[in-house]
């Protein structure tokens, strides 16, 4: 199962690591944005855990990746890469972020991915969008939400 970690800011590292540990312990491949921050943090923490790791990036070089990304993927689209994020996912886990991170909810939404939004999101509300106060709550959420689909 693949499930995207999404968000951004250095202050949520230590959520998205322990959200990208949580998974891979799991059994999940976590896909991200490939680059810094929470998507690097998410990839840090499931490649600790044993995980594989997907980033999507928006640049036309794989080597752009962080060092934690087993297989990236150069799109060469920009933030249009965060509908290829979200695609690749069978649900997604926000983690902070901003007009970015809301758009890949938007767009999880419109392809009927699920999402949990840890903390303190970008303010998206809607159906299929669920809450959670900690890493092990979302994970559980994320993956609850994926088995009852």
């Amino acid at each position: 199962m693949q499930i995207a970690v999404i968000g951004s800011g250095v202050e949520r590292a230590a959520a998205a690591a322990e959200v990208g540990r949580l998974l891979a312990e799991r059994g999940c491949v976590v896909v991200c944005g490939g680059l810094g921050e929470v998507m690097e943090a998410a990839a840090r923490g499931a490649k600790e855990a044993g995980g594989t790791t997907v980033g999507i990036l928006p640049g036309e070089s794989a080597r752009d990746a962080n060092r934690w990304i087993d297989f990236a993927v150069a799109t060469g689209t920009g933030h249009a890469r965060n509908l290829a994020v979200v695609a690749s996912c069978e649900a997604a886990v926000a983690v902070g972020g901003r007009w970015g991170t809301a758009a890949e909810i938007s767009y999880a939404r419109v392809l009927g991915r699920p999402v949990v939004v840890l903390g303190q999101g970008p303010g998206v509300e809607g159906e299929g969008i669920e809450h959670a106060s900690t890493p092990a709550e979302a994970v559980e959420l994320v993956l609850g939400l994926v088995g009852a689909r």
